[in-house]
């Protein structure tokens, strides 16, 4: 059943940080995607004194990252993947750029949180380029993430600043992988997808009457 919070507007970037760090299980190993994604290290619990109850792994070569540092806490050579300062967590490592890839190739992350330009109903990722002449592509760790990660989850806006869904039946810009991504996370909505089809978690701002009327791709509630 969908929870639908009708009564209030979309989720902020940060309200929806918050969201998806609610979601992540326990115990999880996390790479964030630079951009948006990175937010939700400011959204995890506080372990305390004792481990962190999720790991995040930063493809620069550090694993035990901890939220954005602020003042005092800035370190210059301590800085996530989008070059954005953070702290770390007791027990943190540092390790070889090559020996980070090996660890997101390999299977030894549980989840990873990308942004994306486009998202299609059986999980395609676009999120490295849109095809538009003189766009300047993006690829990163994106592709490496999309294959290696166990659950690949996108943060993103529903609609584009013209209306059209970024959810869609079939993507139109060059993919970064296919069939990939196991939950899609928007200011509007949560969408989980699976192999027999899409179904609507949670909405804000919107009901999923709305939500059908809107985005070209068949909604389970």
């Amino acid at each position: 059943m969908t929870a639908e919070h009708a009564g209030r507007g979309p989720l902020a970037a940060d309200e929806l940080a918050a969201v998806i760090a609610r979601d992540i299980p326990p115990g999880s190993y996390v790479n964030l995607g630079i951009g948006q994604p990175t937010k939700i290290a400011d959204h995890l619990p506080d372990s305390g004194d004792g481990p962190p109850p999720v790991i995040l792994h930063t493809e620069n070569g550090m694993l035990g990252m901890g939220p954005a540092a602020h003042g005092g806490d800035i370190d210059p050579d301590l800085t996530n993947a989008g070059k954005v300062p953070v702290t770390e967590l007791p027990g943190a490592a540092y390790f070889h750029h090559a020996d980070s890839f090996a660890m997101m190739r390999g299977g030894h992350l549980d989840v990873c949180v990308l942004g994306a330009y486009q998202v299609s109903a059986r999980g395609d990722l676009a999120n490295w380029h849109t095809g538009e002449p003189g766009a300047i592509p993006a690829v990163g760790g994106a592709m490496d993430l999309a294959i290696g990660a166990r659950d690949v989850y996108v943060m993103m806006t529903l609609f584009t600043p013209e209306g059209d869904s970024k959810l869609v039946a079939e993507c139109t810009y060059p993919l970064t992988g296919v069939a990939c991504v196991s939950r899609a996370y928007t200011d509007h909505a949560v969408f989980d997808i699976r192999p027999g089809g899409v179904r609507v978690l949670e909405t804000w701002g919107i009901t999923l009457a709305e939500l059908r009327d809107r985005v070209p791709v068949p909604l389970g509630g």
